[in-house]
């Protein structure tokens, strides 16, 4: 496998020996600042487009076709015009919070997406305690929408936030704790130890039915918590004009939206890293031949493969089932999906306990 540490180590012994210490930090993180901004923004386009082609998928449709070759143009021509429209605020809402929120919930975004292994030695930020950070700082992002839906001084806005403060703190209870299953498993709580758990197989595989069990609730709380349909209670348009972001326009409105997808591009890169073995490629126990030629698929392919993979399943959902109501949404998750995991990682932590997973 092609390790990304030897490309990292030499742009930093390059740096180091034209700069000072302090300068050649600061220039470090700047390119990755840079990197990632360039990556998010390249990504959110191209995952707008795969939406809107999944969507004229189940809808029996063309999708965009028009703006450029097979309409790939179309979502760069939404951005500029976003970019080009007013700004309109209300005449007695928060100005200062009204401006925060979406660029708080943007950096929410920008914070997890760091800690994300792309590949083997490409990771931004390798913390030893990964999976704790990236759903702290996930939950920034919650702040943004209930200040957003405040600031507004509009009465569906405020519900909107109300509804999506609710969901996403009873779901995220769901996901840490199906995340807590594999860190029971590995042991650790670092994403790169994580993976190289699942050197001899994916935890998804060797861990089990738990595990699986596990994985099919991260997914539905993953979905919910990025408040997508069909748990898009917070911004139903047909109840409430697009709910904590109705007040907001043109690029403010776009850092909403590009959060969105950012989120569950995360959620996603979770799942794969998490369950999935992230960038290690697909091995089996003792076939050396079977993993040797695994190993010549480069690490950053199996990574993408997993995540979009697991955003296409994201995406089905949202076109396939209908929304949920707040209350039908509150109930899966308080009295079927957590006494599930609860009780789903007391047997994890037996099985680890025992030994009996392979």
């Amino acid at each position: 496998m092609y390790n990304f540490s030897a490309l990292t180590q030499s742009i930093h012994q390059y740096l180091s020996e034209a700069m000072s210490p302090l300068g050649a930090k600061i220039t470090e993180m700047a390119i990755i600042g840079l990197v990632l901004i360039a990556f998010v923004a390249l990504s959110v386009m191209g995952l707008v487009y795969i939406e809107r082609k999944v969507a004229a998928f189940f809808q029996l449709r063309v999708g965009p076709n028009r703006v450029g070759k097979w309409g790939l143009l179309q979502t760069l021509a939404d951005f500029l015009k976003l970019l080009m429209k007013e700004h309109i605020m209300a005449r007695n809402a928060d100005k200062f919070l009204f401006n925060l929120a979406p660029f708080l919930i943007v950096t929410a975004a920008f914070l997890a997406i760091g800690a994300v292994p792309f590949g083997l030695g490409l990771q931004a930020f390798d913390i030893n305690i990964g999976v704790f950070y990236i759903s702290a700082v996930s939950s920034i992002g919650v702040l943004g929408i209930l200040i957003g839906g405040w600031a507004g001084n509009n009465k569906y806005s405020l519900i909107g936030a109300l509804r999506s403060g609710a969901q996403v703190i009873s779901y995220e209870i769901s996901a840490i704790l199906s995340l807590l299953t594999i860190v029971v498993l590995a042991g650790d709580l670092q994403l790169s130890a994580i993976i190289e758990s699942q050197r001899d197989g994916w935890w998804v595989f060797k861990g089990h039915i738990p595990v699986l069990i596990s994985f099919v609730i991260f997914l539905i709380a993953g979905t919910a918590e990025t408040n997508r349909g069909p748990f898009d209670m917070a911004e139903a348009e047909s109840e409430l004009t697009a709910g904590f972001h109705t007040e907001y326009s043109g690029i403010k409105f776009a850092m909403f939206f590009l959060a969105e997808y950012v989120n569950l591009f995360i959620i996603a890169a979770v799942g794969a890293t998490v369950f999935l073995g992230g960038w290690m490629p697909l091995h089996i126990g003792h076939w050396q031949a079977f993993n040797h030629i695994m190993d010549y698929i480069p690490s950053i392919v199996w990574f993408f493969l997993k995540t979009g993979g697991i955003i296409g399943i994201i995406m089905w959902f949202k076109w396939t089932f209908p929304r949920l109501r707040i209350d039908q949404l509150l109930v899966l998750e308080w009295k079927y999906l957590l006494p599930i995991n609860l009780v789903n990682l007391l047997v994890v932590a037996f099985i680890t306990l025992m030994g009996w997973h392979f």
